[in-house]
C-alpha cells in the first residue's frame, strides 16, 4: 500500500462540456420562448383572439417540437407547415381561433379529430381536463403519441382510427374540434356532444371551406356561427386508400 499518495484529479473538461451544453440549451429555449411571445402578439392577439387562457397556452406549447426537424426554423412563422403523409400543422392563428371557439374550461373533456403532429391536442391539454384525439394515419398517430408523452401531456388519450365515427366509448364531450375539412358535418360527432357543447369544424369543398362553430342546445338543435374562410387538408375516411 502506497503512503502519502496524492489524490487523483479528474480532468475538468467533461464537466465544462456539460455546463456549456446546458447553457446552450437554456439559451435556445429562451430564443424559442421569445419567438412564441412574438407569435402570440403579432399573429394571434393582433387578429382578435382575446381569451387569456388560450393566449397563455399558445405562448407555452413548444410548437417547434411538433414540426419536422427541417421545418423548425419556420415553426413560429405565420403559416401552415408540412408534417409528412400529405398532412400539415395548422397556422398558429387558426389553432388559436379554433381553440377559442371551443370555449375550453378546466373541467371539460374534448374530442379532437385529426391528431396530426399533436400540436392542437397539446394546446387543448393546457386548457381542459381530458383530450381524446383520433388520427387515421398510423405513422402520424404513433409519432404524436410518443411526442405528447415525451413532453409530459398525461391528459391526452390517443387512438388510431376513423375519426368520422368519433369516440363513442368516451362520449359525451364538452367540445369537438375537427382539424380537417369535411364536405358535411358528421352526424356521430354532433351526437357525441353534450347539450351546450360546441363542434368546431371546417366544412365545404376543397379551397372553399368555412370554419363553423356549431352549438348543441338542450333539445339537440343546432346554432351555427361562421368564423370565416379556411383551407384544410381533406377529412379522410378509413377505406379511402389515403389513411395508410
Amino acid at each position: 500500500m502506497l503512503r502519502n499518495s496524492a489524490p487523483r484529479r479528474l480532468p475538468l473538461w467533461p464537466v465544462a462540456a456539460v455546463l456549456v451544453a446546458a447553457a446552450a440549451c437554456v439559451a435556445q429555449d429562451a430564443d424559442w420562448a421569445k419567438l412564441r411571445a412574438r407569435m402570440v402578439d403579432e399573429q394571434i392577439k393582433a387578429r382578435g383572439i382575446k381569451d387569456e387562457r388560450v393566449l397563455q397556452a399558445m405562448a407555452k406549447v413548444p410548437r417547434h417540437e411538433f414540426v419536422p426537424e427541417k421545418e423548425r426554423a419556420d415553426a413560429y412563422r405565420d403559416g401552415a407547415l408540412p408534417i409528412g403523409h400529405g398532412q400539415t400543422i395548422s397556422q398558429p392563428y387558426i389553432v388559436a381561433l379554433m381553440t377559442e371557439a371551443a370555449r375550453p374550461k378546466p373541467e371539460h373533456r374534448v374530442l379532437e379529430i385529426g391528431t396530426g403532429s399533436g400540436y392542437q391536442a397539446a394546446v387543448l391539454a393546457e386548457l381542459v381536463k381530458e383530450v381524446y384525439t383520433i388520427e387515421l394515419v398510423p405513422a402520424l398517430a404513433d409519432e404524436a403519441k410518443e411526442r405528447l408523452k415525451r413532453l409530459g401531456y398525461k391528459n391526452v388519450h390517443t387512438k388510431t382510427g376513423d375519426g368520422y365515427k368519433g369516440w363513442p366509448d368516451a362520449a359525451p364531450f364538452d367540445a369537438v374540434v375537427v382539424t380537417c375539412g369535411a364536405d358535411h358535418v358528421p352526424d356521430p360527432l354532433f351526437e357525441q356532444l353534450k347539450p351546450g357543447g360546441v363542434l368546431v369544424i371546417p366544412v365545404g369543398k376543397s379551397g372553399e371551406q368555412s370554419l363553423l362553430a356549431i352549438t348543441k342546445d338542450a333539445k339537440g338543435g343546432k346554432t351555427t356561427r361562421d368564423l370565416g374562410p379556411v383551407r384544410f387538408v381533406p377529412f379522410r375516411r378509413a377505406g379511402d386508400g389515403k389513411g395508410k
